[in-house]
């Protein structure tokens, strides 16, 4: 008996708080995905940095070995110019683009970068008059750049998906849920071949160094805002029509930003994905909900009296044989 109601009130006492154990059970999940993250790409590339610097320190030692004349602290002093330049997007490499960093084409480009948070950090303003403007450039970009892709999105899907889902669930009579997430597979695949597979493609086969799966790479880190820059196109040595090629990666990279949101609001408007959201979210008070219904009732009740009011004016506009008396005239005509 005893057992029976303590698991019954512990039944309870998990019903009444769901909310903020399926939080707690979130927050445990992603800092556990975190750690996860962490434990393999450090076993995975630990060992490749190893070996990278022991190469770079035995090419050191032999360039010293073979430049007596040359000290350590000359040569590191050289390097660390080199490297410092080399984060502004400046090489002294002889191979490297000879075009320049900041002409309009690739000035577009970084704009782009910038606003759409993409990042890719290959070229950044030298001047303290160029990061001031960042700034401000930035703060009022953003937010204009999120309006401007939230209003395109919201557009974009009402004739993506809402409408083609209404329209098979009407016509057709089929389940507007199956319905919904069988368009949903369906945007996804062809996002993913639009913007992922085929740019793929085409990359590996304009940029020399890459192949597929650095193309690949280069797109996922590009449409998910992520933006590490280790793969950064058209700045390779004589890249032709590298002008024209900034632009159309510029256009790409915008196109796919917005086929990115528009499948994720795609996915957010599932009504599982809706129910499984709101596993985690705070549930509104009784007393919240009681002052919203009245508001909606009062405004409801206030429009209605506002429409019957209009209609009554209407009805006596549109009588034609109902002669507008005036009270005084009525009473005297009854005097008489």
């Amino acid at each position: 008996m005893l057992q029976s109601l303590a698991g019954s009130s512990c039944v309870r006492l998990v019903e009444q708080h769901r909310s903020a154990w399926c939080f707690g059970l979130l927050v445990l999940g992603y800092l556990l995905y975190l750690v996860f993250g962490a434990v393999v790409f450090s076993s995975v590339e630990l060992p490749y940095e190893d070996l990278l610097r022991q190469e770079l320190g035995k090419l050191k030692q032999r360039f010293l070995e073979e430049h007596a004349c040359l000290s350590e602290q000359q040569l590191e002093q050289f390097l660390m110019r080199v490297l410092e330049a080399s984060n502004y997007g400046v090489s002294v490499l002889s191979n490297a683009s000879g075009n320049w960093n900041w002409d309009f084409t690739s000035s577009l480009f970084f704009a782009s970068t910038v606003l759409s948070t993409t990042g890719y950090g290959h070229t950044v303003p030298l001047s303290d008059g160029g990061k001031a403007f960042c700034i401000i450039y930035s703060v009022i970009g953003i937010p204009f750049t999120l309006l401007f892709l939230t209003a395109v999105v919201q557009r974009i899907i009402v004739y993506v998906t809402r409408r083609p889902v209404l329209y098979f669930h009407v016509r057709w009579g089929f389940s507007k849920q199956v319905v919904a997430i069988i368009h949903a597979m369906v945007l996804g695949f062809i996002t993913v071949s639009c913007f992922f597979l085929i740019p793929a493609a085409i990359f590996s086969v304009l940029e020399d160094d890459w192949n597929f799966l650095e193309s690949f790479y280069f797109c996922f880190i590009s449409l998910s805002t992520i933006g590490l820059g280790d793969y950064v196109p058209g700045e390779g040595y004589n890249q032709k029509f590298r002008e024209l090629y900034k632009i159309g990666i510029t256009c790409y990279l915008l196109m796919g930003l917005i086929a990115m949101l528009v499948v994720l609001e795609t996915f957010c408007e599932l009504h599982e994905l809706k129910k499984f959201r709101k596993l985690f979210y705070v549930k509104k008070d009784k007393e919240e909900d009681q002052v919203h219904i009245m508001e909606h009732d009062q405004l409801s009740f206030s429009s209605i009296s506002d429409q019957a009011a209009s209609m009554k004016d209407d009805q006596k506009a549109n009588e034609p044989f109902v002669n507008s008396q005036s009270p005084t005239s009525n009473d005297s005509s009854l005097n008489n």
